[in-house]
């Protein structure tokens, strides 16, 4: 089973506060999400400063696209991102014009949706889906319970690879084991806290632990000496 990534969500309200805090971790986490709230204050230019940062980092504008896909992908693409999101609510000719502009298309899923609509957006060849705990939902006194775990299984047997978000913790990352999660994906629960480097390199060997991962560099050099790691 792969090792999920780590996803920092800078969902800060200006530019400036999202530089200062994505220096003390980018380096640390696999993908950098231009957050909904930060697109809607600096446009564009929030995506091109993170890309000139880290020019090898996985790049998400976290769009949230409801309609013309394509036009909203090309921007961000133009920007420097890797991949956008569309509403779990926008039509198939929207997902498949965004994703035809684009490296790939995550499926934010809030509300209400089916199986039945999710199977049409693998079936329009968009694998990626995003389940939340949303921050109005979190607010409101809810957390990650069994329906939710059940719901993102049967998401991963369908074919997706499903990332994971919404008031995560360290703590909560066990509640995942032994499923295949994709990403798991922090905001404030890195940003906000007293050592935002220490924050995100605890979740990351929290995943590496759950997970069973080891260094690859390792794997290949002990494999070419005659002996695995397990």
């Amino acid at each position: 089973m792969a090792r999920p990534n780590l996803q920092v969500a800078l969902d800060h309200s200006d530019l400036p506060s999202a530089i200062k805090d994505v220096k003390n971790v980018g380096d640390i986490v696999d993908i950098i999400e231009v957050g909904t709230i930060l697109l809607l204050q600096a446009g564009d230019q929030a995506v091109k400063c993170i890309r000139a940062m880290y020019p090898d980092k996985k790049i998400v504008a976290d769009t949230k696209c409801a309609d013309a896909g394509g036009t909203v992908a090309e921007n961000v693409q133009k920007a420097g991102a890797d991949w956008t999101t569309v509403i779990c609510c926008a039509t198939i000719p929207t997902m498949k014009a965004a994703a035809e502009k684009i490296e790939e298309v995550q499926v934010e899923l809030y509300g209400d949706w089916t199986y039945e609509q999710a199977q049409l957006w693998l079936d329009a060849g968009i694998s990626q889906a995003i389940y939340h705990q949303s921050r109005d939902a979190l607010l409101a006194g809810e957390t990650w319970g069994e329906k939710d775990l059940t719901k993102v299984q049967i998401l991963i047997d369908m074919g997706f690879r499903v990332s994971v978000t919404g008031g995560l913790d360290v703590e909560t990352l066990k509640l995942f084991k032994g499923m295949s999660v994709y990403t798991f994906i922090t905001g404030r629960g890195i940003t906000a806290a007293g050592n935002p480097s220490q924050a995100a390199t605890d979740f990351l060997d929290e995943i590496k632990r759950i997970w069973g991962y080891y260094d690859e560099k390792k794997k290949k050099k002990s494999a070419s000496q005659g002996y695995f790691l397990v």
